[in-house]
């Protein structure tokens, strides 16, 4: 058993602080922005005709803008509206934490159609790529979660469990872990099989993501503690557990919608 020590600030200044969420995100960006790139280059050589590399150069900085403001968006939306409109500059604090992945897909996804748009590219193609760097950036900040101590898991007797004790001194499972597995390092595993796949249909990684996202969120969310303040709908699902599920099945909508299409032009 770990009694959590870790604390998330590597640096004060004083005036501002560095921490180690902030850099959850600078990195995830980074390292997707490179492995984006990777991927372009070495499974769509043929695109030099359709898709400057440059212009994901370009796309990144949306993705910027949709991540930070999508996930705060959808955090103060999804899990605590009521709090965010009674203290309306409190939203503006995201160095304190409080990000949605759920509403970080939608800012980055609405982001993309737009791009798409303007650059006449095809919004699947950009997708497909996003689905596979996403892994690497939900790792890194799952691990900041559990360096901060939040989204704890629940109470367990196992070996490997963890003391919160800004929580309380319940040993508790390393939820944020096991996500950082699965949403991590299994997802990026699975997008990388699919995106090298000669059998590969632009818009395949778009859907597997959803799909696998949603099913491996599910799972992880048995062992999380559900936010205190919103509990579980039905006695049973927590809001995690509710998006995530929406996720798998607009995956499986998605994945019917295209396997038509193609069908239908062949």
């Amino acid at each position: 058993m770990y009694t959590h020590n870790l604390d998330p600030i590597i640096i004060d200044f004083g005036f501002i602080a560095l921490r180690w969420y902030s850099l959850a995100y600078i990195f995830g960006i980074l390292i997707g922005w490179w492995y984006g790139k990777r991927i372009i280059i070495e499974k769509f050589k043929f695109i030099k005709n359709k898709f400057e590399i440059s212009e994901f150069d370009n796309l990144i900085t949306y993705l910027i803008f949709a991540i930070i403001i999508g996930g705060r968006v959808g955090y103060i939306i999804f899990y605590n509206p009521s709090y965010y409109i009674s203290n309306p500059l409190e939203s503006l604090k995201i160095w304190q934490g409080g990000m949605s992945f759920h509403g970080a897909l939608i800012g980055v996804i609405v982001a993309t159609y737009f791009f798409s748009i303007k650059k006449k590219i095809e919004s699947l193609f950009l997708l497909d790529i996003i689905a596979c760097v996403s892994p690497i950036g939900i790792f890194l900040g799952r691990l900041a979660n559990f360096i901060n101590g939040e989204l704890v898991g629940k109470i367990s007797t196992l070996p490997w469990s963890v003391v919160f004790p800004n929580i309380d001194m319940m040993p508790r499972h390393p939820s944020q872990l096991y996500e950082a597995m699965l949403e991590g390092v299994v997802l990026f595993l699975i997008m990388r099989f699919f995106i090298l796949n000669k059998n590969y249909k632009t818009g395949d990684c778009a859907y597997i993501f959803l799909i696998c996202y949603g099913v491996l969120r599910v799972f992880s969310e048995l062992f999380r503690e559900p936010d205190a303040h919103i509990g579980y709908f039905f006695g049973l699902l927590s809001m995690g557990t509710i998006l995530s599920l929406i996720m798998t099945i607009l995956g499986l909508t998605m994945f019917y919608y295209l396997r038509k299409k193609n069908e239908f032009r062949s």
